[in-house]
């Protein structure tokens, strides 16, 4: 029987876009490690990190958009924020002021 589920072209679209971004920060920084983390009615935030330390995120429409861009970007994709991989993260000096003034009502 022939696999007759439905392909939505501008969801496709949308997560190859996605996934091109995550393949140039992956290439910008030496390779990258992911995950994906549902925000509600907003989809899913790809956090990014890459083998330097430098991090950034992306949002996708839907869960499963998210979980296909980084499954065809080929990044390895963890389950969850843990220590370990929240440890790659390097942060500078403008993160930590940012850090500081929110503390401080900033």
């Amino acid at each position: 029987m022939a696999d007759t589920q439905q392909v939505d072209p501008k969801a496709e679209r949308t997560a190859t876009r996605l996934a091109h971004q995550i393949s140039a920060f992956a290439k910008a920084h030496g390779g990258a490690e992911g995950q994906v983390a549902h925000i509600g009615e907003r989809g899913a935030r790809i956090v990014l990190v890459g083998e330097d330390g430098g991090w950034g995120d992306l949002v996708a429409p839907s869960t499963e958009i998210a979980q296909q861009a980084v499954e065809k970007s080929g990044i390895t994709v963890h389950e969850s924020f843990d220590g370990e991989f929240a440890a790659k993260v390097k942060t500078g000096p403008y993160e930590w002021k940012r850090m500081a003034g929110i503390q401080l009502g900033g």
